[in-house]
């Protein structure tokens, strides 16, 4: 078999940062998604937040807002007190890898802004629940 060398170079694109969107939509970065009942940093959401850490060093004007999501299982005291530990977790990460906390803030929503239907009492698939145990990184000004 032949061998064959190819040599390419990628161009960087340039994006506008407009404060209220979701960072991970502009970079088309999926969600960043945690277990049934945990907090702790997925080694596939490790990927994806890198993407994040790489666009916060790129912008080092750039100022996020993570948003943590939960699914409707369990009551709405225990789910405030999961989504502020999944924020605090995304948070502690990339401070960890060398973001000014300054840069970030933590909010929590727990199940108010649900992307589907499984709200309280509806019978949904673990993969449908999934969807809504998210964070996003919304551009703040």
């Amino acid at each position: 078999m032949e061998r064959q060398e190819i040599s390419f170079q990628l161009q960087q694109n340039e994006v506008i940062l407009v404060p209220g969107i979701d960072l991970a939509k502009v970079l088309n970065i999926p969600i960043i998604y945690f277990g049934f009942d945990k907090s702790n940093i997925r080694k596939d959401a490790q990927v994806e937040l890198e993407k994040v850490l790489t666009a916060l060093n790129q912008y080092p004007k750039l100022k996020l807002e993570i948003r943590a999501h939960t699914d409707s299982r369990g009551n709405d005291a225990y789910n405030k007190a999961l989504l502020q530990r999944r924020a605090t977790s995304t948070l502690n990460y990339l401070v960890e890898e060398g973001i000014v906390s300054s840069r970030l803030k933590a909010q929590g929503f727990g199940e108010t802004k649900l992307v589907n239907s499984c709200s309280n009492g509806v019978d949904c698939s673990e993969a449908e629940h999934q969807k809504n145990r998210r964070s996003e990184f919304i551009i703040l000004d």
